[in-house]
């Protein structure tokens, strides 16, 4: 798609409406976008796991990490679905199930997730430059992740977009070229046997891929906002869910091949690089690439939700093009100096605190898709969200902070996470089930509370998306 005045490289929009004559984009840029984000370390890593941590075979564990991933990838599907039909980011979109300063709740959590992402990330970057050119010492490295990460991130949405279509084929073409290579060598004798099927493994796996999922829900709607509304609903669906679910399935699915493929106990990313031969070098460079690029999604998630704060208190605000600018700088910054000082275990210890934090997105996500498709069937006054006193959907609601806080409370006792364990988390040998426990209770909880609290006056008020 050419350049042109309506859609340019720099996005000038951060939390406002994006009016009808400027959309622009294709529905399968969707699929680009959530295939080549997944096709990572992390999620290498995770599937390895499935192997060195739950025990499962090689067969068992496919099985369940395609299952997983196909019931999480429905919820990221359907909130991807929703920014063609509304135009703003999910956190603003929020307002209008939390009212105005009822969602800044979960904006708070979700930019401390994003933040927490973004340090991770720069400084497995950091350790992949040292890594692959060691007279690059790893703070310069981390640096460099860092500004890399920044600067896709400042461009914005459209950048971002053309990065992950150029790396769908490349990532893709890589990740199927390493498959090839470990399948086209002599395997050992344990390949197809080691392991075997335990429910609690199986269990685990499943969940893992739902949740793995579901973490991506806060910021999926940001980067389909600007697809035309005529677009519907099941085109950006089916492109998400497809784009989603074969990435991750794919990443997942690598890692239990490369540490089957060699000798019992070799970490993870060091099995990949051995199990892949003469493309192991290739493959450590282009990841560390996807690393800098997919982080630049933590860094643009983290600038709207703070905009999205900021803007809270400050109605008639339009944020401008130079303070997202002002705003990354200062995440970078501070990210770079907690980076810089982290201790050698920081990621597991930074991964452990924000796996605890999404218990926090269980509850939101589930009141988020009852909220849109089942109480107001995508008909929102858009005008409303960007009141100083929230409009028809009022400063707090009630009835979804009510639900959203029950939603949390039960997660408690099932949860297994670093930082807290429930007391029945062990109940299938450590499987988190606090997840299925949010989804069972806050659904439906959430659903009577916003149908019986529904006045004449608020449903008539829902004019649909303004123009």
């Amino acid at each position: 798609m050419s350049q042109s005045p309506s859609t340019p490289l720099i996005e000038n929009h951060t939390v406002d409406y994006v009016p009808p004559a400027e959309r622009h984009g294709r529905a399968r840029d969707l699929f680009t976008l959530w295939f080549s984000t997944n096709i990572a370390p992390l999620p290498v890593v995770t599937g390895a796991m499935v192997v060195q941590v739950y025990h499962l075979d090689l067969l068992w564990g496919l099985l369940a990490i395609v299952l997983g991933h196909v019931l999480g990838g429905v919820g990221i599907a359907l909130a991807s679905a929703q920014g063609p039909q509304l135009g703003i980011p999910q956190m603003v979109q929020s307002r209008g199930q939390f009212g105005r300063y009822g969602a800044l709740l979960i904006v708070f959590f979700t930019a401390l997730i994003y933040v927490g992402f973004f340090i991770s990330n720069i400084v497995l970057a950091g350790e992949s430059i040292h890594g692959i050119a060691p007279s690059i010492p790893l703070p310069a490295g981390i640096l460099l992740g860092a500004l890399g990460a920044t600067a896709i991130g400042v461009i914005g949405y459209r950048f971002i977009h053309t990065l992950n279509r150029i790396g769908t084929w490349v990532m893709g073409g890589a990740l199927l070229a390493g498959f090839a290579y470990i399948f086209g060598h002599e395997l050992p004798a344990d390949f197809f046997t080691r392991g075997g099927f335990n429910l609690s493994g199986f269990l685990a796996t499943l969940c893992l891929g739902i949740i793995w999922q579901i973490s991506f829900s806060p910021y999926t709607s940001d980067y389909s906002r600007y697809l035309p509304a005529s677009i519907g609903i099941a085109k950006p669906f089916f492109a998400t869910f497809f784009g989603a679910v074969l990435g991750t399935s794919l990443s997942f699915s690598f890692g239990a091949v490369a540490v089957l493929a060699t000798p019992e106990g070799t970490e993870a990313m060091a099995a990949v690089k051995q199990a892949t031969g003469v493309f192991g070098p290739a493959l450590m460079v282009l990841f560390l690439l996807n690393i800098i690029s997919h982080n630049a999604l933590n860094l643009y998630g983290a600038v709207l939700s703070i905009v999205t704060s900021i803007q809270t208190f400050a109605s008639t605000w339009t944020p401008s093009v130079r303070l997202r600018v002002v705003l990354s700088s200062v995440v970078l910054g501070g990210s770079c100096l907690v980076a810089l000082s982290a201790s050698a275990n920081f990621i597991s210890q930074f991964i452990g605190l924000i796996l605890t934090l999404l218990l926090v997105l269980v509850p939101w996500a589930s009141i988020n898709l009852i909220d849109f498709y089942l109480i107001k069937r995508g008909r929102y006054d858009i005008a409303s969200i960007f009141r100083a006193d929230g409009g028809i959907y009022g400063r707090v609601n009630p009835h979804a902070i009510t639900a959203y806080f029950i939603g949390i409370l039960v997660q408690l006792p099932f949860a297994n996470t670093a930082l807290y364990v429930g007391p029945y988390a062990n109940y299938l040998s450590g499987v988190d089930l606090s997840w299925l426990a949010g989804l069972l209770v806050t659904c439906p909880l959430y659903y009577c509370l916003a149908t019986r609290g529904q006045s004449s006056e608020g449903v008539q008020g829902v004019l649909g998306l303004a123009e």
